[in-house]
């Protein structure tokens, strides 16, 4: 392959990277409220953990460096939250508005990098990230419409997603990208157990299927783009993360007959472009990244 021809790979394993996000989001959307967040998002993670078993073993025996057991719990905890967040409000809200409203992750990630990292921000980066909270506000309309359970769970996930995000950064910058996400599927998995033990109802081999699926297709989801990364600057391949609204809007109106929704689109757009020049304003300035793409913080 010619470097040419490498950004153009980089937008391919996005637009996979993309659709495989869409699966996921279809699957806990056509689970609906049979079962409660917290027992999908136990039986995702622990069908995960299978997949990831054969080089956990190994990493357990190794140890720890001094803080890092301590990070990677603290990491498991706040993304256990989110991910319960996330499973609840998937399950009531239209696929298009929970990918919309999910894009604010990176957005949080920044902000809370200048309140735990020290990092300063630039006006124009200032005004990129009140562009985004602006593209969140035509999504939610708060006062236009009533907002219910789903959307603030939905926006409480993006919190802790982001929570998680910075977790990890710290964990990043002295563990192999394995042990951290290895690390991660074993305490989640662990601090869903007892939050699905206590509202566990009677589960069909169908649900079980569909919440592997869902495994699979998060993991493929990751790998595609971190192969996207690999092969294209982040520049390149952000703007392409807005055809996956276009694809969950689209999705949502097959599948489940939900309604296009011109606002969503317009809110999420709006947000993917703040993302986009923040992100270009950190290659521009050669400096190390912390805003992540959206797929960065999913379950």
């Amino acid at each position: 392959m010619t470097t040419a021809m490498r950004p153009v790979q980089g937008v391919m394993w996005m637009l996979a990277s993309g659709a495989s996000f869409v699966a996921v989001n279809g699957l806990v959307r056509w689970l609906g409220t049979d079962l409660p967040a917290p027992q999908s998002a136990f039986i995702r993670f622990a069908c995960g953990l299978l997949f990831l078993l054969p080089t956990l073993v190994p990493l357990l025996r190794q140890g720890f460096a001094p803080g890092m057991l301590r990070l990677h719990i603290g990491r498991g905890a706040v993304h256990t939250l989110a991910v319960m967040l996330w499973f609840f409000a998937m399950a009531r809200l239209p696929v298009a508005e929970v990918t919309a409203i999910g894009y604010l992750n990176p957005v949080l990630v920044t902000l809370g990098a200048v309140v735990f990292f020290g990092e300063r921000l630039a006006l124009r980066r200032i005004l990129a990230v009140l562009v985004a909270i602006g593209g969140a506000l035509i999504i939610l309309r708060p006062g236009l419409r009533e907002l219910g359970p789903g959307h603030l769970a939905q926006v409480g996930a993006a919190v802790f997603f982001a929570g998680s995000y910075l977790f990890a950064k710290q964990l990043s910058a002295r563990e192999s990208a394995g042990r951290v996400v290895a690390m991660m599927s074993l305490c989640v998995t662990l601090g869903l157990l007892p939050f699905a033990l206590a509202v566990w109802v009677p589960v069909t081999v169908v649900q079980v299927a569909a919440l592997a699926l869902v495994a699979v297709f998060a993991t493929l989801g990751h790998y595609c783009m971190s192969r996207a990364f690999a092969v294209a600057p982040m520049t390149v391949t952000q703007p392409v993360t807005f055809l996956q609204l276009v694809w969950a809007a689209l999705l949502g109106l097959l599948a489940f007959g939900e309604p296009l929704d011109g606002f969503v689109l317009l809110g999420g757009g709006i947000i993917i472009a703040a993302i986009s020049y923040i992100t270009w304003r950190e290659s521009a300035l050669k400096r190390s990244a912390i805003t992540p793409p959206p797929e960065a913080t999913r379950v």
